[in-house]
Parts: C-alpha cells; sequence; structure tokens
C-alpha cells in the first residue's frame, strides 16, 4: 500500500495524538491532512482519506463502511470547555425560537439536538451558520460553536463582559445521563481489514505510540497549543487535561447511549455496534 493518507482535526484537541508525528519523532508512511472535522468527516467518505478521526455520529451513520481504531477517541467527562451554547436566555426558555449551529461540526450538533429534546424538552429551529459568534446570534437566538473557534469566543465574552449564557454540552450531557461523552473516534475504511489488516495495525500502533510520546511531553504541547489557538496559557493548561483520548470500557458505554439517544430522536436509523480493530464481541 502507498503512503497511508491520515486526517488530522485542525483543533488543538488533536495535538496530544499527532505532536510525535508533526515533530518528527515517530516515522511513518503517512501523509497528514489537515481540516476542521466536518470536512474530514466528507474527506474520508469520499475515499480521500485512509484513517482519521470522524464525528462520533458520523460514525453511526456508516458504521458498515467504518473499523474503529482501538485506544484513540475525542472525549470529556462533563466539562469539554470547546463545546459551547450561547444564548441571552436560558436553554428551557428558547422554545420556538432559532438556534444558529456551526458548520464546522456534525457531533456536537446532533448533540444539541438531543439536549433541546430529551433534557430540555423544548422545540427549537435549527440553522447552519459559518462559525462567527456575532453573526450567528445576529441571525438567531443562540450560537454553538465548537473547537478552538469556541474557547476564542468564550474568552472574548468573558473580556467584553457580555451578558451571555454560556452552556458547557459535556456538561450538559453528564448531568443528563451521567456518562462521558466521546466527540470522535479513529476510523479506518472496513475494506482495509479484508485487503490489508497489517496497515491498520501498523497505524494502531502508530497512533497510541503517538498518543503516549506527546502526553509525555506536556511542556511541548503546551507551546504548540497556545501558540496555535492564541488562547492563554491558563486555559490551555486546564483544557489539555479536561480532554481525553481513551477508548475504554466508559467511552464506549458512552458512545453506545449517545447512539441510542440518536435513534430516539430519529437521526439514526438503527442502533448502532462498536466495530473496534482486535476486539471481538
Amino acid at each position: 500500500m502507498s503512503e497511508v493518507r491520515l486526517g488530522q482535526v485542525e483543533y488543538i484537541n488533536c495535538i496530544p495524538v499527532y505532536h510525535a508525528l508533526e515533530e518528527g519523532l515517530l516515522v511513518g508512511d503517512i501523509e497528514l491532512v489537515k481540516g476542521p472535522p466536518s470536512k474530514l468527516n466528507k474527506m474520508f467518505l469520499d475515499g480521500e482519506l485512509d484513517i482519521t478521526p470522524i464525528s462520533s455520529i458520523e460514525y453511526a451513520r456508516h458504521a458498515n463502511q467504518c473499523i474503529i481504531l482501538p485506544n484513540l477517541s475525542i472525549s470529556a467527562d462533563g466539562r469539554v470547555e470547546s463545546i459551547l451554547f450561547f444564548s441571552q436566555l436560558p436553554p428551557t426558555e428558547l422554545e420556538g425560537k432559532t438556534i444558529a449551529v456551526t458548520t464546522s461540526s456534525a457531533t456536537s450538533v446532533v448533540l444539541l439536538r438531543i439536549l433541546f429534546e430529551h433534557f430540555y424538552h423544548v422545540d427549537v429551529e435549527m440553522i447552519s451558520v459559518a462559525p462567527d459568534l456575532d453573526a450567528m446570534l445576529a441571525a438567531a437566538d443562540g450560537a454553538l460553536l465548537i473547537g478552538d473557534d469556541a474557547m476564542q469566543a468564550h474568552q472574548q465574552v468573558l473580556k467584553d463582559h457580555r451578558e451571555l449564557i454560556v452552556t458547557d454540552l459535556g456538561e450538559a450531557w453528564k448531568e443528563f445521563t451521567g456518562h462521558k461523552m466521546v466527540y470522535a473516534v479513529w476510523v479506518t475504511h472496513a475494506a482495509l481489514g479484508q485487503t490489508a489488516p497489517h496497515v491498520i495495525d501498523q497505524a494502531a500502533s502508530l497512533l497510541y505510540e503517538a498518543k503516549q510520546i506527546g502526553l509525555s511531553q506536556r511542556e511541548a504541547l503546551l507551546e504548540k497549543s497556545q501558540r496555535r489557538s492564541g488562547l492563554p496559557f491558563e486555559v490551555v493548561d486546564h483544557y489539555l487535561d479536561t480532554i481525553h483520548h481513551e477508548l475504554g470500557e466508559a467511552e464506549q458505554k458512552a458512545l453506545l447511549t449517545f447512539y441510542d439517544y440518536a435513534y430516539k430522536s430519529g437521526i439514526i436509523e438503527e442502533r448502532v455496534k462498536l466495530n473496534i480493530w482486535g476486539l471481538v464481541d
């Protein structure tokens, strides 16, 4: 097989996994392809990437086409700090209102929809808008931002002392279900399991080792994350403790809970099983 095309989410939540690869601390026959989650989702499903972190809901929609790589996720236990809903009214008071959701995300939009339907019990209309808080709030009564965009917007809101309610969707999900929230998993194409299983083995090992090296070099991660995001040091420092990258039993249970609610809301047509490489039901 030729060089593996590996997707890389541009947000700082992926830096711990990719730092060693970017810095040449690990050598692999890979090409890093950077982009926001929505772009990488599409590229993978169009066959333009071999492996990528994919939005959790997109795995559910295309589970028969995907194999999940073990030991990798983008997740958090409660507050996530980078999946934020901004509004002037509490979410429970937004019945019949219009909500602007970022075009950069898939999972977070579904998570917000589930929370409105099953936790807040209000009906809202969602419109997709480019990730700009002021433009979103000019067009709607609430705005969903993710990743570095969300964190930067939150810092500006605090700096300007704006009277906005900021709801952390990870915290709301935890309050609603008691579970962690898994926002993305790393996947490859199911066909590779038949045609090139050694490629999956090598990629899974490489990414796991890259993650372990990254997590052992905290100062380098902090410097790189601060430089790329422009966020204050203390914000980045706390965020690196907030975002996790495991895919153990708790994360798997959390994923299946999320998929159950997506099924109940009619977002996916059938319940989902997790096809994790190396694990047998």
